[in-house]
């Protein structure tokens, strides 16, 4: 059988003002959807709470809305996949050869805030599977914890949105916390590209991550290639 790779993506649709939304960057998933399925991986899509995903609107404009992207808003089969979700919890880790956990600044509160996730990340890390994020996703991984009590990117190389680039973006004042000071604080390696936006990935063992939207792409690359 194929190996399989559960895409987990955001259910918040805005920041903590509800006047500011947020949602999925649709690239993060679309551009990782073209990969594993060009590699024959199959690939499932859940989220903390289930049902429908919000998508982030920046990543709808100019510049970030590539064909690929287009491509998918205009098909209703994986509009689809969006619109009705499993949550997490109904998820057996066990079921999975990796997580690749999306990003867009909705994950940054029911990503950190879900046990069920945690749960899924540290069953897929204990069965040998690959565990990966994108840009934001990272913050899903800054709370998981392995059965030893340490934290899964404790003395890790990885990546993540940098808080450079949250300044840059404009957004450093409406997010709830400073992620990458957290991964840190963590004991993690964090790294990060030499340019703000520009692909970066890190892959430490079975621990892949990338830095922003431009890397989903080789990150999901890498994945396919630990597969």
């Amino acid at each position: 059988m194929p190996p399989t790779v559960l895409h987990v993506v955001t259910n918040v649709a805005h920041y903590d003002d509800p006047g500011r939304p947020t949602g999925l960057w649709l690239t993060e998933l679309t551009h990782a959807w073209e990969v594993f399925e060009r590699a024959g991986v199959e690939q499932r899509i859940a989220s903390p709470a289930g049902g429908p995903v919000p998508l982030e609107p920046r990543s709808l404009g100019p510049g970030n809305l590539d064909r690929g992207g287009r491509t998918w808003l205009a098909d209703p089969a994986r509009m689809a996949l969006l619109q009705d979700t499993v949550g997490v919890r109904d998820v057996d880790p066990g079921s999975l050869s990796a997580v690749y956990l999306t990003g867009g600044h909705g994950v940054m509160y029911d990503f950190r805030g879900s046990t069920a996730l945690q749960d899924l990340v540290r069953g897929v890390h204990t069965s040998g599977g690959v565990v990966s994020s994108v840009c934001h996703g990272y913050c899903g991984l800054l709370d998981v914890t392995l059965d030893d009590g340490a934290h899964l990117i404790a003395d890790r190389r990885m990546t993540g949105f940098a808080w450079a680039e949250e300044r840059l973006a404009r957004v450093d004042r409406h997010v709830p916390y400073n992620a990458e000071q957290v991964a840190r604080a963590r004991d993690a390696r964090y790294v990060k590209g030499r340019l703000p936006f520009a692909p970066h990935v890190v892959v430490d063992g079975r621990l892949v991550t990338g830095q922003n939207p431009a890397s989903a792409r080789r990150t999901a690359q890498a994945v396919a290639g630990l597969l």
